[in-house]
C-alpha cells in the first residue's frame, strides 16, 4: 500500500548535466536610491548557442514582481541615475559592439547615448545625472620594425607580422592584447560625443566616484615607471575634468583601488595594502582626509581581506565585503574602527565549483540605498545566487527564486561540514562532504578530492554544479581549504609562501583521513582532480603517493620554470611566487615543481587545460603528458577548444563533457567499476613515496624538501 502522504509527494530525480543548461543566477545587484527597487544582472544560459546570456531586471524590494527591460545577450554593468529616474547600463549594439544605453523608468523607453569603437566600463554617473564617466581602450598603431613590401592591389599576401614590445601582450580569454591604455571619458546623459577625460602611456581605471559638487572625482592609475612589470601598483588620483587639472592623493608601493568619496565629500576611503613581494596580502581599508592629511586604516581588527567599499548614507561607517572561513560578508566599519556583520553568504555566478569569492575570481557585490538598505547575491550549497535584500537588524529575505527546480523536483547531494586536523601541526583545516543523492550511511562509497586553485582563494558551503554532477553518479566529493587559501588570516596564507606546493598536501591527506575515519568512504576507490592550483596540487600529489586510484590534473602548471615565463601575468608571478629568477635558482623551482616527481607517478592521470589557456598553457599539460607516456603510466590528454583558463567550463556542453571526460576516467580504475567502463588495474597502495635524486630513483632528493 502507498500512503496519500507518499502519493503527494513530489517525484525527485538526480542532477543531471543537461540541467547545467537550465541554471539561473544573479549578480550585480544595485538598489535605486530610494530602496524601492533593485535593478541585477540575470544570467542564463541557451541551449542552440551553448553560450550565457546576460540580461538586466528589475525586482520590487516589495512586492519581488520581476521584471527584463531589455532582450538580453550582453548586458551588465547596471547603475542607476542620482534621482533613480533612469538605469544606465552596457549593452552590445545592432553590431554586438557594446555601448552605454540608458532605460527610462517612467516610460520604459530605452536607447544608446554612445557610438563607441571599444567597450566601454567602470561607468558611474554624476551628482547632478547629466553626465556618465567611463573607462575605455584608446588603442594606439601596433609596433613595426622594418619596413615591409607593400602589397599590390587584389594581392592575398600573408598577413603582416606581430611586433611586441609591451610587458604585457597575453591576456588570458581575449589572446594577444590590442596595443593601447585605458582612459577615461565622459557623455553626456541624454547622448552625444564622448569627450576624453584622461591621457598618457599607463592605464586609468574605475570605479569612479564623484565629490557631492560634481566639480571633481576620484580613480585609480598605474603611472609609477615600472608599471608594466608591476600593473597593480596602482595610486588614487583627483580629476577636475572641467580644468583638466589632476592631483595625486597616495603614493606607496602597493594598490590603492576602489576609492570612494563620502557623503559630505570631505573624505576618502579606498582598498589597498603595502606590497611586500608576498603571494598573498589582504586588501585593507583605509581613508583619510580629500583635501589633505595622511591615511588612516580602518580595518586593523580585521585579519582578513576588505573590499568594495561603501560609505553608509550618514557618513560614519564604510560597509566592506570580507570572506571568513570560506563565507563571504557585508561588514560595517566605523570610523571609530568598531566592526559589525550585516550580511552573510554573498555568493557569485561562479557555478561550477563552490567558491566563496575571496581570490582571484570574480567577487559577489552589494549595494546600498539612501535609505540603508543593501541589496546582495544570496547562496547557498542548493543553490545558485538569488538577489536578496537586508533591512536595518534583520536578515537577508530573497526577492528572488530563479532555480526553483533545484528545490521542487532535483534531489541535489547534501553538503556537510567536516571539521579536520592537520596531522603536519595540528592546525585545523575546514572541509566540506558532498553525500550522493541517495545516500545510505551504511555504505561505503568511491570518493573524489576536489582541490581549489590560487591557491590563494577558498571554497565555502556553496553551490557547485561540477560536485552535485559528480554525487549524482555514485561518489562522495571531498573539498577543503587547506594551508596557503584565504578567508583565514595572512598567518594562513603565508604557510604556502614561495613554497606551494608544500604542507598543503598534508591537510588535504588529513581530509581523506577524516573522511575514512568517518566510515563512509571507500578507502580503495579514492580519485583526486582540481584546477589551476588545485591541477598542480593534482600532479604534485600523485608524485607522493599511490593511494590515488586514478587522478585529473585540470590547467595545472607542472614545471615553475615555464609556467613562470610562459603565463599572461609573469611580471607578477616571478614575483610572488618566486623566490629568484628562474636562471638564478633553477634548482629550487625544479624541486616544487610537480615535474620533479613524475619518476614516482603509476596512477592513471588525465591532463585537461583549455586550448586558449594564457595562465597556465597547454605546454604545461603537455610536459606531463609526455612524461607520463615516456614512463608508461597510463595517461589521456584532453584539450577543450576555444576555452581559457578561467573559461574552462564556460559553456554548458564543455561543462557536461568534462565532467563526462572525469567520471569516466575515474570509473575506469575503480575496484567496484560500473559495468562497461573499461578495464580496473590492480588496486594500489596507501604509500607516501621517497623523493627522487637526478637520476629519478628513490633515494635523497637535492634541494628543498617540500
Amino acid at each position: 500500500m502507498v500512503s496519500a502522504a507518499q502519493a503527494e509527494a513530489p517525484a525527485y530525480r538526480a542532477f543531471s548535466p543537461k540541467d547545467l543548461f537550465d541554471l539561473q543566477a544573479a549578480s550585480g545587484p544595485e538598489i535605486s536610491p530610494d530602496g524601492l527597487q533593485v535593478a541585477y544582472v540575470r544570467t542564463t544560459f541557451d541551449l542552440l548557442s551553448d553560450k550565457g546570456q546576460r540580461s538586466i531586471w528589475l525586482v520590487d524590494v516589495a512586492s519581488g514582481e520581476t521584471r527584463p527591460i531589455g532582450t538580453g545577450g550582453e548586458d551588465g554593468n547596471p547603475r542607476w541615475s542620482p534621482d533613480g529616474s533612469r538605469l544606465a547600463f552596457v549593452a552590445p549594439d545592432a553590431n554586438g559592439h557594446p555601448q552605454i544605453e540608458i532605460f527610462w523608468l517612467a516610460n520604459g523607453a530605452r536607447r544608446a547615448i554612445t557610438n563607441v569603437a571599444e567597450a566601454p566600463s567602470d561607468i558611474a554617473w554624476s551628482p547632478d545625472g547629466r553626465q556618465i564617466v567611463f573607462s575605455m581602450l584608446v588603442p594606439r598603431a601596433p609596433e613595426q620594425i622594418g619596413t615591409p613590401l607593400s602589397s599590390p592591389e587584389g594581392a592575398k599576401w600573408a598577413a603582416p607580422m606581430r611586433i611586441i614590445t609591451d610587458v604585457q601582450y597575453l591576456q588570458d580569454g581575449s589572446g594577444y592584447v590590442k596595443p593601447g591604455h585605458r582612459h577615461l571619458f565622459s557623455v553626456p546623459a541624454d547622448g552625444g560625443a564622448a569627450r576624453q577625460l584622461t591621457d598618457g602611456d599607463f592605464d586609468d581605471q574605475g570605479p569612479v566616484s564623484f565629490t557631492p559638487d560634481g566639480k571633481s572625482l576620484v580613480f585609480s592609475s598605474a603611472r609609477k615607471k615600472d608599471r608594466g612589470l608591476n600593473p597593480s601598483d596602482t595610486d588614487i588620483y583627483r580629476l577636475w575634468p572641467a580644468t583638466g587639472d589632476l592631483h595625486q592623493l597616495t603614493n606607496r608601493v602597493g594598490p590603492d583601488d576602489t576609492p570612494v568619496i563620502s557623503p559630505d565629500g570631505r573624505a576618502i576611503a579606498w582598498a589597498g595594502y603595502d606590497e611586500k613581494l608576498r603571494s598573498y596580502e589582504n586588501y585593507r581599508l583605509y581613508v583619510m582626509d580629500l583635501g589633505a592629511g595622511a591615511p588612516r586604516l580602518l580595518s586593523s581588527a580585521l585579519d582578513r581581506s576588505t573590499d568594495q567599499p561603501h560609505w553608509t548614507p550618514d557618513g560614519k561607517a564604510l560597509l566592506v565585503t570580507e570572506t571568513d572561513h570560506g563565507v563571504t560578508k557585508v561588514v560595517r566599519i566605523g570610523l571609530d574602527e568598531q566592526v559589525s556583520i550585516l550580511a552573510s553568504g554573498l555568493a557569485s555566478t561562479q557555478m561550477d565549483r563552490p567558491y566563496s569569492q575571496d581570490g582571484p575570481y570574480p567577487e559577489p557585490r552589494f549595494s546600498i540605498a539612501r535609505t540603508g538598505q543593501i541589496a546582495t547575491t544570496q547562496g547557498n550549497p542548493a543553490s545558485p545566487p538569488d538577489v536578496a535584500i537586508v533591512e536595518k537588524g534583520e536578515r537577508p529575505r530573497l526577492l528572488t527564486h530563479l532555480n526553483p527546480d533545484l528545490q521542487t523536483s532535483i534531489r541535489l547531494g547534501d553538503v556537510q561540514h567536516l571539521a579536520v586536523t592537520s596531522a603536519y601541526d595540528k592546525r585545523s583545516i575546514d572541509a566540506w562532504m558532498v553525500t550522493p543523492p541517495n545516500y545510505d550511511p551504511k555504505h561505503k562509497y568511491p570518493t573524489i578530492l576536489e582541490i581549489h586553485g590560487g591557491p590563494a582563494a577558498s571554497y565555502g558551503p556553496y553551490f557547485g554544479s561540477e560536485d552535485q554532477l559528480y554525487a549524482a553518479a555514485g561518489y562522495i566529493v571531498l573539498y577543503a581549504n587547506p594551508r596557503g587559501s584565504s578567508s583565514y588570516g595572512m598567518d594562513f596564507a603565508m604557510k604556502i609562501d614561495k613554497n606551494f606546493p608544500s604542507h598543503d598536501y598534508d591537510d588535504l591527506m588529513s581530509v581523506i583521513d577524516t573522511a575514512i575515519a568517518s566510515g563512509h568512504v571507500d578507502p580503495n576507490n579514492l580519485f583526486v582532480t582540481g584546477g589551476s592550483g588545485g591541477g598542480v596540487l593534482t600532479s604534485w600529489i600523485v608524485g607522493k603517493t599511490r593511494r590515488f586510484r586514478a587522478a585529473v590534473a585540470q590547467k595545472p602548471g607542472i614545471n615553475w620554470s615555464s609556467e613562470l615565463l610562459l603565463t599572461d601575468g609573469y611580471g607578477l608571478m616571478t614575483q610572488l611566487f618566486a623566490r629568484k629568477m628562474p636562471w638564478d635558482d633553477p634548482q629550487t623551482l625544479w624541486n616544487q615543481s610537480p615535474l620533479s616527481l613524475v619518476g614516482h607517478v603509476t596512477t592513471p592521470t588525465m591532463l585537461m587545460v583549455g586550448e586558449e589557456d594564457h595562465r597556465t598553457p597547454p605546454s604545461e599539460a603537455e610536459q606531463y603528458y609526455a612524461a607520463l607516456q615516456l614512463r608508461g603510466v597510463p595517461t589521456a590528454l584532453a584539450l577543450v577548444p576555444g576555452a581559457g583558463h578561467d573559461s574552462l567550463a564556460a559553456r554548458p556542453s564543455q561543462q557536461a563533457a568534462e565532467v563526462s571526460a572525469i567520471l569516466a576516467w575515474f570509473n575506469r580504475y575503480r575496484t567496484d567499476r560500473p559495468a562497461g567502463t573499461g578495464v580496473s588495474h590492480a588496486a594500489t597502495t596507501d604509500t607516501t613515496l621517497e623523493p627522487l635524486t637526478k637520476s629519478g630513483m628513490p633515494g635523497a632528493h637535492e634541494g628543498k624538501q617540500m
